[in-house]
């Protein structure tokens, strides 16, 4: 079963320029976009807001302006609409489960590259299990011209069990055409802080040792994804500034959410968090366990 491509509506020019990223990414997929809008009506009686017709009014604008300009931009691509009712990260979640990509809109911080988060994205990233895209105005893609990809960049940790994000960059490189380049940061380990003197061939033995470790995990999908241009880094340093500076030249950044069910809830790692604070590109964050 083809699992359709769910973005988040709401009227804002960060939303349509979801709408527009999301259509495209529907079409690489060949599957059914779903443009959805929530309407919360769980507000304080104090605090005035405005009457149902208003605001489904409200919903039914936003919707309708979305999908008459996909449908515009992608007149073949199937295209459906839903008004959802509740607390919008909650709903968005619900009803992205079962998506195969849920995009959201963001505002970009001004003057600088990255995203401002605000607490609906954020809550719904952490909410759901589906992967999920951050995409800002300027990535809206330009449907005027031939579409020339640029690389999909992947955060990879050696240390973890990294497949449902490396299957989720590998096949948005190989629907795109793109190259895929790996990027994995690392630190000595904690006993050389305590040496009592540097020696750089530690160092250089530590990154040779790291290199080979990504060299094997990225093994098993380079066999299966054979047409693929594959290069992967391994740098000494944090996660997080090795993959802003690699988001410059990148169409996608793609980073793990490790999945922590607790008591005191989930939540967004700090690479991803970093990440999707400054990248240069639009980010997918893929929740795995």
């Amino acid at each position: 079963m083809k699992h359709h491509v769910t973005v988040g509506v709401d009227g804002s020019p960060e939303s349509r320029a979801a709408a527009r990223w999301g259509a495209r990414e529907a079409a690489l997929r060949e599957v059914p976009l779903r443009l959805v809008h929530a309407v919360d009506w769980l507000i304080s009686p104090a605090v005035p807001v405005p009457g149902r017709e208003v605001a489904d009014r409200w919903a039914d604008e936003a919707l309708t302006e979305a999908l008459e300009d996909v449908r515009r931009r992608h007149p073949g691509l199937e295209v459906s609409t839903r008004c959802l009712s509740g607390r919008p990260a909650a709903a968005l979640a619900a009803e992205a489960a079962d998506a195969g990509l849920l995009v959201l809109g963001s505002r970009g911080v001004k003057g600088l590259a990255g995203f401002l988060i605000g607490s609906v994205s954020l809550s719904t990233l952490v909410a759901t299990e589906t992967p999920v895209a951050l995409v800002r105005m300027s990535d809206t893609p330009d449907e005027s011209a031939p579409t020339r990809y640029r690389e999909i960049v992947v955060g990879v940790d050696i240390h973890e069990a990294a497949d449902r994000v490396l299957a989720f960059a590998f096949e948005e490189a190989a629907r795109r055409g793109c190259a895929l380049r790996a990027v994995h940061a690392w630190k000595m380990p904690s006993m050389y802080q305590y040496a009592p003197f540097f020696d750089p061939e530690n160092e250089r033995e530590v990154g040779r040792s790291v290199t080979v470790m990504l060299d094997d995990m990225l093994m098993p999908w380079r066999h299966k994804f054979p047409s693929l241009s594959v290069t992967h880094e391994a740098f000494m340093g944090p996660a997080d500034d090795q993959l802003v500076r690699a988001s410059a030249g990148a169409d996608l950044v793609v980073v793990g959410r490790r999945l922590r069910r607790s008591p005191l809830g989930a939540h967004l790692g700090s690479v991803a968090h970093a990440v999707l604070h400054h990248a240069a590109a639009p980010v997918a964050v893929i929740a795995h366990d």
